[in-house]
């Protein structure tokens, strides 16, 4: 083996270890939704369709829908969705609707910003702000 080869060779072999290192690594988009002074934090992982996701109860009032939708790529991003629950149903109050977030370091209220969303027939208000994080697959 000469010189010359030898680092071709070690390359190789990290370029084969690093690979499967990141097939494994998934995006996920958290958001941190503050209500009533509680703050949860709700997850979305990457789906085809935004019909199969639904919304959460964030008190007794709001629900909070968060779509991370990978495919098609025409249509790709984050979706989320603010409803009142009233005796009727739910009726949506906000939607916001942002591109797919691109890895790296973001502001103190992540890719979205804070957001506020207020509801005037009980006066209340929900807070939300979201990331995108990556966590390894097991």
């Amino acid at each position: 083996m000469s010189v010359l080869s030898a680092p071709v060779h070690l390359l190789w072999m990290l370029t084969a270890l690093s690979v499967p290192a990141l097939a494994v690594a998934s995006q996920r988009i958290d958001c941190h939704v503050t209500y009533g002074g509680e703050t949860q934090v709700h997850s979305a992982r990457h789906v085809d369709s935004p019909y199969g996701v639904d919304a959460v109860a964030v008190g007794s009032y709001f629900l909070f829908k968060l779509v991370f939708q990978a495919r098609p790529a025409d249509i790709a991003g984050v979706r989320i969705y603010t409803y009142v629950d009233r005796e009727h149903g739910p009726v949506p109050i906000h939607q916001a609707s942002y591109a797919l977030p691109r890895p790296g370091p973001r502001g103190e209220h992540g890719f979205t910003g804070l957001q506020r969303v207020y509801e005037p027939v009980r006066d209340s208000e929900l807070e939300f702000w979201c990331e995108q994080r990556t966590e390894a697959r097991r």
